[in-house]
């Protein structure tokens, strides 16, 4: 054919793909704000929802990796979060 990637085109899958590239950037913010549990675990519930609709792309594989950094952020958040509060004083 061609070789023009028609799929490129459809506003949809961009919309998708861009959702999972933001995904796993929230997972990754969510890991360096995780020492601030409230920040960490706001950024690491929008990295998962994000990731489960960029589910729905082409980056199938980003947006999976996007909410496993997103959970790994969340349960960092909780961790310190219970650390501080434990904490005796």
């Amino acid at each position: 054919m061609d070789g023009f990637d028609y799929t490129e085109l459809d506003p949809e899958e961009r919309t998708n793909k861009l959702l999972a590239l933001f995904s796993i950037s929230l997972g990754i913010i969510s890991l360096c704000a995780a020492l601030i549990p409230i920040c960490g675990a706001a950024s690491s519930l929008f990295g998962l929802g994000l990731g489960a609709l960029g589910l729905r792309s082409g980056r199938r594989k980003l947006a999976i990796a996007g909410m496993a950094v997103s959970s790994l952020g969340l349960i960092l958040s909780i961790v310190y979060a219970v650390v501080v509060v434990l904490q005796p004083k």
